[in-house]
């Protein structure tokens, strides 16, 4: 049978993607989300011919097999990304599968691109759960889209590789950025240097926008010689032109003119951005040039009316606005949590130039790192009960309405959050570094940051080092220890564990000693070491008394440990008291996670029937919960058990659901 279409018509009742007959029972495929990452093109776009028909035979040559890419180079703001958002609108349709979008100068820190941080939001975007493992999710790409024509644009790419580890199995990869990348041509890449605006294509986008007898044609053409052609300032003057009906064109060149003897710190290859976005900045409203400010202090590369009403700009949304209405920012087009704004990078320089001197700027870039550790801290602890050693803050901030939502701010924030832990390690700020990390962890261990994991509590170690905080400095080593072990990295892990152990003399809180027993459990469990972790999450357990939830987290790690051990009935004893204590507090993340662990417990026991209904209690509860990577543990087990009893509808039931949490 081709596809899924079936001839004969059948009666009976439709459950997801499942509808069953009383004779035939026919497996409906998940909808594919089709993503459309790139935003709209202004109505302003002109010229660009050759530029277009390059990138339509492209798109042809994809159709033979394999992705075709077509490499654009120019100066920053010279209309890379407008091209490719003219491109992407005009011939959506070509690309079912989707246009997906990632600015790589996002994921770039000392130089390095968190390429597996990319291929996670692709993977994500196109409905599939990324694998936990980094290195798989390089195939798993390069499968996804063996039968998805997507277009994918890949902006600020600097070295050819970035866009070799990138390339999907077949569709469009167009990349762009200011160095040019000749080595590409070896994989069969078109590349183009995308020239700033001819004098003709310059004034027809100004004559676009401007109204009719506004402006002399020498002074269009002087306006658009000042903006050096470049589309972006263009666009830039051209909307205070429009906002501003006294204004004149001339006054405007005028303004531009006399910029040449001030401070030319960006005269480099872009030309002397000065020239043409100083008066831009300097016709704003004070709300505008405020957030302005912030764009240039904010070390990270989004922001939002939320964090610049925190960090002090007042009438944040007009400010915003007004931003935008001048194309110094434009909205980020994800499916992450609330709106969200991005600075060109031409824009960004010129804003940290304008900021660079401002007199309260170390106050400001305060204020922006303390919104960021407050509403993280707001977002672990809405995740539920855990150790956390600093005192709960993000006072003023707006909550979450549930631990789902946290964790998708949290992942929508990754690379703000990554870079102010960044800028506030250099500023020394240390309390504020190791209290962002430990904030951090239900982001990193959910969904599995490890590049942003590490570098984070890298830092995290040092500032807690300083701080003087021997428990800070023991639980930063043990959440870097948990990052190695996750990648089967056990020599860095077990390095770790024994740099947090000399601390150990010095610590306060005894939980903090219970994590590193724990952790020493998980890596006795990976070396086939059961016998070992019962007697370290025994010493966990003994280390969290009084705490619920400790309790019942270590309980769960021992009964892991006995069943591995060979010891189920023991196991089971100790689940029957966590799940006992769970229920008392209402502890519903880990009354989710218990049944699993009983589940292979009566399995070992050979009691089959009782170990399918405590995994699909766990099925039902994780469902709930949106807990998609434990439901799919529930239901991988769910299939091992329906082989065993030779439960062919129960089989299908998991699979089919496993191939929906999948793709």
């Amino acid at each position: 049978m081709d596809g899924y279409e079936v001839s004969n018509s059948v009666s009976g009742t439709v459950h997801g993607h499942v509808v069953q007959g009383r004779n035939v029972t026919v497996h409906l495929p998940p909808k594919r989300p089709s993503p459309h990452q790139v935003r709209p093109p202004r109505a302003s776009f002109v010229n660009r011919e050759h530029e277009l028909a390059a990138l339509t035979d492209a798109l042809a040559r994809s159709d033979r097999g394999g992705p075709a890419i077509v490499v654009f180079t120019g100066l920053g703001g010279v209309g890379k990304t407008e091209l490719v958002a003219k491109f992407a609108a005009e011939q959506a349709a070509h690309f079912p599968g989707g246009v997906l979008y990632a600015d790589l100068k996002a994921y770039r820190h000392r130089s390095a691109v968190d390429l597996a941080g990319v291929l996670e939001g692709f993977l994500r975007a196109l409905g599939v759960r990324p694998p936990d493992v980094e290195a798989e999710r390089f195939g798993e790409f390069r499968t996804v889209t063996a039968d998805r024509r997507c277009l994918v644009f890949l902006d600020n790419v600097e070295h050819a590789a970035e866009v070799r580890a990138l390339l999907p199995s077949s569709g469009l990869v167009v990349a762009a950025g200011r160095r040019r990348l000749d080595a590409l041509r070896m994989d069969g890449a078109e590349v183009l240097q995308l020239d700033r605006l001819s004098a003709a294509a310059g004034a027809a986008l100004v004559r676009g926008w401007l109204s009719a007898g506004r402006g002399t044609d020498l002074e269009v053409a002087a306006l658009v010689e000042r903006c050096q052609g470049l589309p972006l300032a263009l666009n830039a003057v051209g909307s205070q032109l429009l906002g501003r009906g006294r204004l004149s064109v001339g006054q405007v060149v005028a303004e531009l003119s006399h910029q040449e003897g001030r401070l030319a710190i960006l005269n480099n290859e872009e030309g002397n951005l000065h020239e043409t976005y100083d008066p831009v900045y300097e016709r704003l409203s004070p709300q505008g040039r405020s957030l302005y400010q912030l764009v240039g202090v904010h070390p990270g590369p989004f922001v939002s009316a939320e964090l610049a009403e925190a960090a002090g700009v007042e009438r944040a949304e007009e400010a915003l606005d007004e931003l935008c209405a001048v194309h110094l920012l434009d909205v980020v087009v994800d499916q992450g949590p609330g709106e969200r704004f991005q600075a060109h990078d031409v824009v960004r320089t010129h804003a940290y130039a304008c900021a660079r001197e401002l007199p309260g700027r170390s106050g400001l870039l305060a204020r922006v790192v303390a919104y960021y550790r407050g509403r993280a801290s707001l977002a672990d602890r809405a995740m539920g009960p855990r150790l956390r050693l600093q005192e709960p803050s993000g006072e003023g901030l707006p909550g979450f309405p549930s631990g789902a939502a946290a964790l998708e701010w949290l992942h929508a924030e990754r690379a703000n959050l990554r870079a102010v832990v960044e800028a506030a390690a250099e500023r020394q700020w240390h309390e504020e570094v190791w209290r962002l990390c430990e904030s951090l962890w239900p982001l990193y261990h959910g969904r599995k940051l490890y590049a942003d994991w590490i570098a984070t509590h890298e830092a995290g170690i040092e500032s807690a080092r300083w701080a003087n905080n021997p428990d800070a400095v023991v639980r930063m080593h043990n959440q870097l220890a948990r990052a190695h072990y996750e990648r089967e990295e056990f020599p860095s892990a077990v390095e770790h564990l024994a740099l947090a152990a000399e601390q150990v003399p010095l610590v306060s809180n005894r939980q903090v000693v219970g994590v590193l027993y724990e952790t020493d459990g998980l890596l006795c469990l990976a070396d086939g070491r059961p016998g070992d972790a019962v007697e370290k999450f025994t010493l966990a357990r003994e280390a969290n008394e009084g705490d619920a939830h400790g309790e019942i987290v270590q309980s769960y790690n021992l009964a892991q440990a006995l069943i591995a051990d060979g010891r189920p009935d023991d196991a089971l004893a100790v689940l029957s008291g966590a799940t006992a204590l769970a229920v008392a507090t209402e502890d519903h993340d880990m009354l989710m996670k218990l049944p699993l662990v009983r589940a292979r417990g009566h399995r070992a026991l050979g009691q089959l029937a009782l170990a399918v209904e405590h995994a699909g209690t766990c099925v039902e509860r994780a469902r709930a919960r949106k807990q998609y990577a434990k439901e799919a543990q529930a239901h991988t087990l769910l299939v091992a058990l329906a082989e065993q009893l030779d439960d062919a509808e129960l089989a299908e039931r998991s699979r089919s659901r496993l191939a929906e949490l999948e793709g």
